[in-house]
């Protein structure tokens, strides 16, 4: 085991003995041990995607003012995690100022921000694994602390909001061999019941977006009730066609009211999607430089009573395409004034989590912070597969 890893390890095993809101403590420590690091601080990326929240080390703040939230758009940490690489410049001080993307499989937490005395090729690369070890940290210890859930939120959460937020994935990103995707939500002020998911097992990979009806706790309750239905079929080993099933006799059987959604289940060793249209928008497809609606056939939404039974579709993905599915808050009213297609086909060589935050951004931004509708988008990317085995996410 050479020195770097011996590093690591020291550095794992201190956040392993500290309590689980100090993480930024134990890497700000870490990195003052090895390197004199100043002005240790972490940033973290809020809930719409568009501000960051910055989290001083104790261990390293003296001095330092604290600031509210940083607009992300057009500033350094924009680019840092765009590029998903390290920047580094001088602070005016004789120091370099360092900022080192907090990434985990994809999902862009945030970004370490430091400044050395120091800094060579050694140095900048320990760093880096220092930052990339602190992404593994915040992931396991935000299970048993409220701290990191706190930092990311800039507005105040309504009980629907809370309701809405605990239903999504604690990652809105996820990159495997195969595909990289990327999801993301505005909520309405009067919370409209969006949701979706994903999962990766061996084989395959699972996607869905949903929109209960109505607004408020009444569909935010509704929500939970069809994605419980959706997440406890899809753990059973259902295929979609079961899962719809599942999703509407919960609707029915508890008269909540109806939701619309699609699920999508893809092989990874092929590309095959197979799928279920329940009254959604259609998805859109970039494909060869092309955006076009994929005109699938539409189920009636879950909880309607219907004289047909669920349909499977089926949908070839090509190693190139981009599938973007959406609900119609990122269409009705005020946000059909966005061009999604032309703003699909701009954004085509951008990372699907930044294609996400340039659409999402699109509609706040035209709706003027006044959406009648939540605005859901998930982008997946498609590579093809590789010789090697698929990723299997814990």
């Amino acid at each position: 085991m050479d020195g770097g890893d011996l590093e690591l390890g020291e550095l794992l095993a201190a956040a392993e003995a500290a309590p689980p809101g100090e993480s930024v403590d134990v890497v700000a420590r870490n990195l003052q041990k090895r390197f004199g690091a100043e002005r240790v601080s972490f940033l973290f990326v809020d809930l719409i995607g568009q501000r960051l929240v910055r989290l001083n080390a104790s261990a390293a703040d003296e001095g330092v003012e604290p600031t509210g939230p940083i607009e992300l758009r057009g500033s350094v940490y924009d680019a840092v995690l765009q590029s998903q690489r390290q920047h580094m410049e001088a602070d005016g001080r004789g120091g370099q100022r360092v900022i080192t993307p907090v990434s985990n499989r994809g999902d862009c937490i945030g970004v370490l921000e430091i400044t050395l005395q120091h800094a060579d090729d050694t140095v900048l690369r320990q760093v880096r694994e220092a930052a990339h070890a602190l992404a593994y940290i915040i992931v396991t210890d935000r299970r048993f602390t409220d701290l990191y859930h706190l930092y990311r939120r800039t507005t105040r959460a309504s009980l629907a909001a809370e309701i809405q937020h605990q239903l999504l994935p604690t990652a809105s990103s996820c990159e495997s061999s195969q595909f990289a995707l990327a999801a993301g939500l505005i909520p309405a002020d009067d919370i409209g019941g969006d949701t979706y998911d994903y999962t990766l097992d061996r084989d395959t990979l699972h996607l869905s977006i949903t929109d209960a009806m109505g607004h408020d706790t009444d569909s935010a309750l509704l929500a939970t009730l069809l994605l419980g239905a959706l997440r406890g079929a899809r753990r059973g080993g259902c295929e979609p066609v079961a899962q719809a099933e599942r999703a509407h006799q919960a609707l029915m059987k508890h008269n909540r009211g109806l939701a619309t959604g699609q699920l999508l289940c893809i092989e990874l060793d092929s590309g095959l999607c197979r799928l279920v249209n329940a009254g959604h928008p259609w998805p859109l497809r970039l494909r060869d430089g092309a955006v076009e609606e994929v005109r699938l056939s539409v189920n009636l939404p879950f909880g309607v009573p219907a004289p047909f039974p669920y349909r499977e579709q089926e949908l070839p993905l090509r190693a190139g395409d981009r599938l973007i599915l959406l609900t119609d808050g990122m269409q009705d009213r005020g946000a059909a004034a966005v061009d999604l297609a032309a703003l699909v086909h701009e954004t085509r060589d951008l990372h699907p989590r930044e294609a996400v935050r340039v659409l999402t951004a699109a509609v706040w931004e035209t709706c003027r912070g006044n959406l009648a509708d939540d605005a859901t988008v998930m982008v997946l990317d498609w590579y093809g597969t590789p010789d090697a085995p698929a990723a299997v996410a814990i």
